[in-house]
């Protein structure tokens, strides 16, 4: 049944450079789970037996984690304390590597379940076992972009790993599930840990299909130092093999140069920036006010719950705020506003979906509502825009998201998921913890 929401706010995050603030406005949502008016109550159309509910806070599109390895909820808090690499090859990989599809599924649920609770509506997701991913993604009733892994370790073959996306997607599509809720595509996890030869033949699945390719670039500095004394820089080699004819998501891009990010933003390769994960694992800084102002579509992610170590955006949008002030030396680098933009309409901009992260008519209805019971608002609604975004933003971040809808399905109510037993998933993971540790 169609569902009209009327909030004293609504922040439709519909301009790339302000996040605009409708007072005392109407949210409509037709049968098929998009949005077919967001704006002034006054101006709302006339009602034909739609359910309709008062909300007493601020709407807004629901947040886009644009990089994510959610099922290492299970690995949560292990070798917390190593840098990147020595993190991956003596803690992560090991512990991956006894992770199965019950402990995947798991893990997932959880992940995705703590997301939603946070506002989160949409993850890119780079994990193994796609098929439980999605499963766990539809059982919670997110959405997901699914970046099928693609790795050379010892026991894995790249070919076969390309292969299986590729007969998943010719079997059911790139989009599939209630409300186009699940996107796969290739995860090539990066250049230094796939030959020319693998980049080259994943660009040459993916590009034809129209499926986007999550990538992992530049992350650690010492990472792909054979890359670039063979191509110059990572970016140049993915453009000399073909993938940056496609869709990419690349995700850190920590360490880039002019000519990268010039490179970049000339072939429309979207950036997931990860500050919180960065800053934990000491990998640095990305360029973000650079990227930005080259005109490089720049989203939000947090990266897996084991590297960060939480799935909560409002966190990064914070910390992509402070970090840019902090790295240029300029407090105007990146205003509350940018930042959430980056975390909405920016995510999907940089996943290439103009099918979320704006409160518009035609959209899906991703949409969070925020409260304003915390002594942050204590203000109340009516102050000015600025004040209130900053409230929201700096001050109660994810703590007073209430409810969220996904294509207009209610999956969090009174700040607890509707579709699973949160108590039963943390009691899964728990057990799956138990097999895969050390």
């Amino acid at each position: 049944m169609p569902l009209r929401l009327y909030a004293p706010a609504l922040l439709p995050c519909d301009r790339d450079d302000e996040c605009t603030v409708v007072r005392d406005a109407a949210l409509d949502i037709d049968a098929t789970g998009r949005i077919s008016y967001a704006g002034p109550r006054a101006n709302a159309p006339a009602l034909n037996d739609a359910t309709v509910i008062e909300l007493p806070g601020i709407l807004l599109p629901g947040l886009i984690n644009a990089h994510a390895h959610s099922p290492m909820t299970v690995l949560r808090g292990m070798g917390g304390d190593l840098p990147l690499l020595r993190w991956l090859r003596e803690v992560i990989w090991p512990a991956e590597a006894r992770m199965g599809p019950a402990e995947i599924h798991a893990g997932m649920v959880l992940g995705s379940v703590e997301m939603l609770r946070h506002g989160v509506t949409t993850s890119a997701e780079m994990y193994f076992q796609g098929d439980r991913v999605a499963d766990a993604v539809l059982a919670t009733g997110a959405r997901a972009v699914i970046g099928c892994p693609i790795i050379d370790l010892p026991g894995m073959d790249w070919r076969t790993m390309i292969a299986e996306v590729d007969r998943w997607i010719d079997a059911d599509g790139v989009r599939f599930g209630p409300a186009d809720r699940i996107e796969i595509g290739y995860g090539p996890h990066s250049a230094y840990m796939l030959p020319e030869d693998a980049l080259r033949e994943i660009a040459e699945s993916a590009v034809p299909r129209g499926a986007l390719m999550q990538v992992h670039v530049a992350e650690a500095s010492e990472e792909d130092a054979n890359q670039r004394e063979g191509h110059g820089s990572v970016p140049k080699l993915l453009d000399a093999v073909g993938m940056l004819d496609g869709r990419v998501l690349a995700a850190h891009c920590v360490h880039m140069s002019d000519e990268d990010i010039a490179l970049f933003a000339k072939r429309g390769v979207g950036v997931a920036h990860c500050p919180g994960s960065n800053a934990k694992l000491a990998s640095g800084i990305a360029r973000l006010t650079d990227m930005r102002a080259a005109g490089i579509h720049v989203g939000l992610g947090t990266d897996g719950p084991a590297s960060n170590d939480d799935l909560d955006l409002w966190h990064e949008v914070q910390l992509a705020a402070m970090l840019a002030r902090l790295s240029t030396h300029d407090s105007t680098a990146l205003s509350a506003d940018e930042a959430l933009l980056m975390a909405t309409r920016g995510g999907a901009a940089a996943l290439g979906r103009a099918d979320i992260g704006v409160l518009e008519p035609g959209r899906w209805a991703d949409l969070v509502h925020v409260d304003l019971d915390d002594p942050t608002f204590a203000g109340g609604i009516d102050v000015p825009d600025e004040q209130l975004l900053a409230n929201m933003v700096w001050g109660a971040g994810s703590r007073r998201v209430r409810d969220v809808w996904v294509a207009g399905e209610q999956v969090v109510a009174a700040a607890e998921p509707t579709k699973v037993d949160r108590a039963e998933a943390q009691r899964v993971v728990r057990s799956a913890g138990e097999r895969v540790r050390v």
